[in-house]
């Protein structure tokens, strides 16, 4: 499931999959650059949905995929 990770995009999985949900704006900016490339992989999943029950304005946020 992990190999072939690069050591950055294994720190940003980690630090996603240990959050459980995470907005996409608080990961490290010199990490959020691998991103897209764990989305490619099917390792990630990006998403959109209100911080605040109340808030109309949605903010994006990430979450590992389900592996089988």
């Amino acid at each position: 499931m992990l190999e072939g990770l690069s050591a950055v995009e294994r720190a940003v999985y980690e630090l996603i999959f240990r959050a459980g949900d995470l907005m996409a704006k608080d990961i490290p900016f010199k990490m959020a650059g691998v991103v897209p490339s764990l989305v490619r992989r099917g390792l990630v999943e990006v998403y959109k949905r209100p911080v605040e029950p109340g808030c109309r304005k949605k903010q994006k946020f990430l979450r590992c995929k389900e592996q089988e």
